[in-house]
């Protein structure tokens, strides 16, 4: 198909993993969403695609468990420029409405007015990420939504919803993200499950390496009559302390899901040190190949990864979370393929 592309050698830049595909050839198609408004400590994340796509011509294209990989064909969509332009305006607004929220000076008439125009930006702009995500899945394509923050993927969830029956949510973070409209933001980063068990077809959320959560997240969970099911940092760790092994957990995990499986992959759900310049880092969280196994275990026990999002992936100045970032989309997408092959 490919001729004289040769995998093994060193990859040019200005396509994801210098590979030879478009949008239109390649089986995965990465929707960039440099957004990241609402995010409520640190910023960066809107920095997150386009670092990705730059690190990921590092990436060696073998793969030990999938012949030819990089034949799948991983390709990433354009992002419109005003959507960009206006993640940069709107973030200021948002630090200076935070600012007066945490002071209790929030429900001001300018404040309500940055946060009313806030919140219908952002709907604007999940509306957008659903209508781009159905082009391609009507195409047939697997749609790897790359944050950004932890809002944007919503617009995909709500896309696979009409594309697919029924299907779950392998969610893998360090927060629950269950809160109602987080700070006042009704697409806020901490409220994307809240508002993602809003979709009817949802069956199930799973979600994996949490360890920090409110009591009020705790009580969505505990009141959702098993629709969310909660695996912990601590639950985990603690299993393994007194002998289970990791495959044992994943096993358990697995099972939890439904045969259509989503997977939401916020980067803090990994050890901080895979990622220590993302937006609200909490010390514990996964090894890089403990969350690929989870992964491959998926695929191997028969289910299909219908699409998936990797989000929260900023930067810094190193570049080190984007390294990671990269190699996790490039597994994310083989592994995604192979469950639909």
């Amino acid at each position: 198909m490919f001729p004289a592309f040769d995998p093994d050698a060193p990859a040019a830049a200005g396509s994801l993993f210098g590979l030879p595909f478009t949008v239109d050839t390649a089986r995965v198609v990465a929707l960039p969403i440099p957004w990241d408004v609402t995010v409520s400590y640190q910023s960066g994340a809107s920095k997150g695609p386009n670092a990705i796509l730059n690190a990921s011509c590092q990436v060696d294209l073998f793969d030990e468990n999938i012949a030819d990989a990089w034949k799948t064909g991983i390709a990433m969509d354009k992002f419109p420029a005003d959507f960009e332009k206006m993640n940069i305006v709107l973030r200021k607004k948002a630090e200076k409405y935070i600012d007066a929220f945490v002071n209790e000076k929030g429900d001001t008439p300018e404040m309500k007015k940055i946060r009313d125009e806030i919140n219908k930006r952002c709907d604007e702009l999940r509306k957008w990420i659903k209508e781009r995500s159905f082009h391609f899945l009507k195409k047939n394509k697997v749609v790897a939504l790359i944050g950004g923050d932890h809002s944007t993927p919503l617009g995909l969830m709500e896309a696979v919803s009409e594309s697919c029956r029924s299907f779950g949510i392998l969610h893998i973070d360090a927060h629950c993200d269950l809160r109602n409209a987080y700070e006042g933001f009704t697409f806020s980063h901490a409220s994307i499950m809240f508002n993602a068990l809003k979709i009817k077809n949802m069956e199930r959320l799973v979600q994996v390496g949490i360890r920090d959560f409110s009591e009020g997240e705790k009580k969505i969970i505990d009141d959702s009559k098993g629709r969310v099911r909660l695996f912990s940092d601590k639950l985990m760790k603690g299993k393994m302390y007194k002998g289970s092994t990791w495959d044992e957990i994943v096993k358990n995990i697995v099972n939890q899901l439904p045969d259509n499986v989503y997977i939401s992959f916020d980067i803090d759900g990994l050890d901080p040190k895979l990622c220590p310049n993302t937006g609200t880092p909490v010390p514990g969280g996964l090894e890089f190949q403990q969350a690929v196994y989870l992964i491959e275990q998926v695929v191997e026990s028969g289910r299909k990864i219908i699409s998936f999002d990797i989000n929260e992936v900023a930067p810094g100045e190193d570049e080190w979370d984007a390294n990671v970032g990269a190699r996790l989309l490039y597994k994310m997408s083989n592994l995604a393929a192979l469950s639909q092959a």
